[in-house]
């Protein structure tokens, strides 16, 4: 159920609604989102200590200024967006509500902090309408990835991941006639013994690589398909990296010993590899590009021919 006021065809003073209910309704979503941000303050804020506590979340800190820069991109599409205040929102909220309660009544974080985001949706649509809303739904799901996986189904994927670390590392050590062993995520070299632990698992270069995977696509394609593909390969690079560092920490610690694996030689075989998959998330979308050009260069170059 929408409501409407004014006249819709005054497109250049914002169409939906005349210049004054524009403005109110503007000043009431920030207002309620003020009230929002008072409300769900504490929440926020042990979020934050999150990302200062867990390396995998430490990117947290930039989705929500991303999320407002990707917003404040679309400025001039948002003066001429109708503003039609729709019921729906009423939905999002009730999420949001319903998801603060079971957090709050479970004592599950992810639960309280999504629903600060489903407030925030909420309100957007409920305020401004399903026309505004659609011009900011990248911005308002892409601030979902701030929030960090419970700890139960981190535990989850994390053991998983390191087993594939750890199997596909082995493959590089025997190619190089290096002598190991694997049991589980331990590889047994001749004179020391490497673990493949929970931070060598490769999640952290999951969620980082996968949101600046969905920065990068956004910025630079604008076609759907070639986003999603990036975006979906963040996936299997940052594994297949992952993998690569440890077969090099395996090198390293076979020719020079335990301290190759620890310390600043560590530190930076981890800013190495992480550019590593970024060059190879850049030679994708290249190749992308090279095998499924953009309809208008084709239809250009074949006008020429």
């Amino acid at each position: 159920m929408t409501t409407q006021v004014g006249t819709p065809t005054d497109v250049g003073t914002g169409p939906g609604l005349d210049p004054a209910a524009r403005r109110f309704a503007i000043g009431s979503t920030a207002l309620c989102l003020a009230i929002a941000l008072g409300i769900f303050a504490p929440v926020l804020y042990h979020m934050v200590r999150h990302w200062q506590a867990v390396g995998e979340y430490s990117h947290g800190f930039l989705i929500a200024p991303l999320a407002i820069y990707f917003a404040w991109e679309q400025r001039a599409v948002l003066r001429r967006t109708r503003i039609e205040p729709s019921w729906w929102g009423l939905g999002l909220l009730a999420l949001g509500v319903a998801a603060l309660a079971v957090g709050r009544l479970g004592v599950e974080l992810m639960a309280m902090r999504t629903a600060f985001l489903l407030t925030l949706n909420g309100l957007v649509l409920l305020l401004l309408g399903p026309a505004v809303y659609r011009v900011l739904i990248f911005p308002l799901l892409f601030s979902f990835l701030m929030v960090p996986l419970p700890q139960s189904l981190q535990n989850t994927i994390t053991f998983p991941m390191q087993l594939i670390a750890t199997d596909l590392a082995m493959h590089p050590l025997y190619w190089l006639h290096i002598p190991a062993l694997r049991e589980g995520n331990i590889i047994h070299l001749s004179q020391s013994t490497l673990l493949v632990a929970e931070a060598c698992s490769g999640l952290r270069s999951v969620m980082a690589l996968g949101t600046l995977g969905v920065v990068f696509a956004y910025f630079f394609r604008r076609s759907w398909a070639k986003r999603a593909i990036i975006v979906l390969s963040t996936l299997p690079i940052a594994i297949l990296v992952n993998a690569f560092r440890v077969a090099l920490t395996g090198l390293l610690t076979h020719h020079w010993g335990k301290e190759a694996a620890e310390g600043l030689i560590h530190t930076t075989e981890g800013f190495f590899t992480f550019g590593l998959a970024f060059a190879l998330l850049l030679a994708e979308a290249t190749l992308i590009d090279r095998i499924w050009p953009r309809r208008g260069l084709a239809a250009s170059k074949e006008a020429k021919a």
